[in-house]
């Protein structure tokens, strides 16, 4: 089932300030309902977090920003 609305977290304000955002992040996805996904903003790809997503059944793309930026949007898998 394709998401039909995204909670966004940008997660680069909280690494600025030396927060380690893991928990943020799992909030964040166990926090979505069945018709959600969520698009994370990170300075960097976030490789062990998707391989880790991928394992709890969520599929995720990435997109190099112009700014430097990746946009990582996660969406559950179909059973």
């Amino acid at each position: 089932m394709k998401p039909t609305s995204y909670r966004t977290l940008d997660v680069r304000p909280l690494l600025e300030r030396g927060i380690e955002p893991f928990l943020q992040i799992r909030t964040e996805i166990s926090a979505l309902r069945p018709d959600e996904g969520l698009i994370l903003l990170s300075p960097f790809r976030p490789s062990p977090l998707i391989q880790m997503l991928q394992t709890e059944g969520f599929a995720a793309t990435t997109e190099w920003q112009a700014d430097g930026s990746w946009r990582t949007v996660f969406e559950r898998v179909a059973p």
